[in-house]
This record gives C-alpha cells, structure tokens and sequence, in this order.
C-alpha cells in the first residue's frame, strides 16, 4: 500500500524548478496554474532570491503549483499510476496539493485557493510581530506547558519528537533563550505565526471564498491534518483546510493513521525530503522515496509497482 504526500511551507529553495521545466507534462502544468493565478510561478521557481520565496503569498502558490505539476510528470510516464496509489495526506499547505491529487480540486481551482490563503495569511501575520521555531526532544507535556506559560502555541506536532511553536516574536525570543527541559529550540524563517490565533483574519477570509466552491468527493483515501483522520467529504476536507490556519498540523497522527491503515510506502512530491525525513524516524519499516528532481521518477514508477 503506498501513499503520496504533499510538503509544506518551507521546503522550497531558490531555483528548484529548473531542471522540472524541461519535461512536457511538468511545464504545461505549471503554466496553466500561472495563468489561472495571475502568478509568475516560473520566475519565482527559477530565478526568485530566497527572501521572495519565503514570502508566504509568493511559497504558498509555489510549493502547491511545484507538487500538483510532480504528479502530472508521473501520470505522464505511467497513465496507470493514479490507480496504484492508495491514499494521499499533505502537511498544512500541502493538503492543497493533496486536495487535487484526490479530486477534490481541480488544479485551477487549487492554485486559486492557495493564492486566497496565501494572501489572507500574509496579511493577518503583518498585523504584529509574530515568529516560530522548532523544539526537538523534551517531553510532550512539558513542551506544552512551557509554550503555555509564555502564551504561545503548538503549531505543528511533526512526529518524533518534534513540535514547532508559534505565537508573538518576543514570547519566541523567550523561548529560544530558555527552553523545555531536555529539548533544542530552532527559530524558523517564517513570516508569521501560522496555525495558531493570530490568523484568525485569514479563517474569515477564506470561509467567505469557499462558501463560493463547488468540490468533488476524493477518489482516494485522504487524511486530514485535523487529527489524522480519514475524510470522504469533500466539502468537510475544504471546511477543515480554512480552519487549518488557525489550527495546529496533527502530521504526528496523520503518520499513525498511514501506519495502521498498513501503509508500506510512501513517496513525497517536489519540493520533497521535509516528510521522508520526519517518516523515517515515526514510521519505521516503511519505504521512503523524496521526489527531489525529474531523475527521481523512475524510482518513483518501481516504488508504486513494487508496492500497489
């Protein structure tokens, strides 16, 4: 049984789409999502510096439009793939990759919501000085009270042993200064504090856009970040992605949930290696592959044949 997932902000690098743009299926892709949004989605894939692309209006559209055009690469190799893959999850922004590769969007309708999130985000972290950064080891509920007494919030529960935190720069700063008993604390280039209160903002505006969808039930299995679970609604996957951003990432019990449903591979589109890395210490015994560049395909098709 073999799954897809989606990445996340972050794990996009100046340039990554270059050696994609020469395949067919990869470009037509790419340029129908950039016509569709009004982004130039090449240019900021190719020749866009490090600080554009960490810019959430600029990364979001980006790694969406990056992991929707993988997949059409890979249908374009094997037309029978699709069939061979059993479910699909995607980390935060990445369950709008997801979202597409189970039918519920369409790829012209993905790129539009993630523009709408991506400003709406962009513009609710700009309100005040916000931050994150990651805490490696320590006891959970430690963590937890730690964030608690200085009034910030786990944003994402990544799996072993990782939570990222997120709230207000200054409760950041005391973080890093003096963290949880027997942890690490890595601040995190982000714009904002995602997936926590202070997007509140976003939540209305992107509640007001999806009210004007109409969405396809998934034609996949489909987990949600939202605790793991299993979704066969279209619509409640689109409900729970708005509440999302101001929600914590449950990628911890997404991995959990793979794992019992009997998953025994899983493959990550571009720009991939954040989730193989988090998979390979919460998912033991599963076969990994990261679709980091088009020479990663062939092994991608063998994975999927081994594996349907």
């Amino acid at each position: 049984m073999i799954v897809v997932v989606c990445p996340g902000q972050g794990s996009q690098t100046p340039g990554f789409m270059l050696p994609w743009l020469d395949l067919p299926a990869f470009r037509a892709s790419i340029e129908g999502m950039q016509a569709a949004s009004g982004i130039d989605l090449i240019a900021h894939g190719t020749v866009s510096d490090a600080d554009t692309i960490r810019d959430t209006s600029v990364a979001q559209p980006l790694i969406v439009s990056a992991g929707v055009a993988t997949l059409a690469a890979l249908f374009d190799l094997s037309g029978s793939v699709s069939e061979k893959i059993s479910g699909v999850a995607g980390h935060s922004v990445g369950e709008i990759t997801a979202a597409v590769a189970s039918g519920i969007f369409t790829a012209e309708q993905g790129i539009k919501f993630v523009k709408e999130r991506g400003d709406a985000m962009a513009l609710a972290a700009g309100l005040e000085p916000t931050s994150m950064a990651a805490i490696l080891g320590g006891d959970q509920a430690t963590v937890e009270a730690r964030l608690s007494a200085l009034g910030l919030e786990p944003a994402n529960y990544n799996g072993g042993g990782q939570i990222v935190a997120a709230g207000s720069a200054a409760g950041i700063g005391e973080l890093q200064a003096s963290g949880p008993e027997g942890s690490r604390v890595i601040p995190l280039q982000v714009a904002g504090a995602f997936h926590t209160r202070y997007m509140a903002p976003a939540v209305s505006t992107l509640a007001a856009y999806a009210a004007g969808l109409t969405v396809s039930d998934p034609s996949t299995k489909l987990w949600t970040n939202a605790g793991g679970r299993s979704i066969t609604s279209g619509p409640e996957f689109v409900e729970l992605m708005v509440n999302q951003v101001k929600s914590p990432v449950r990628w911890d019990l997404c991995m959990a949930a793979m794992v019992e449903a009997g998953v025994t591979a899983l493959i990550e589109v571009a720009p991939a290696g954040t989730l193989v890395g988090l998979a390979k210490r919460s998912m033991p015994g599963i076969e990994t592959l990261a679709i980091k560049s088009p020479d990663n395909l062939d092994a991608a098709l063998e994975l999927i044949a081994n594996h349907a």
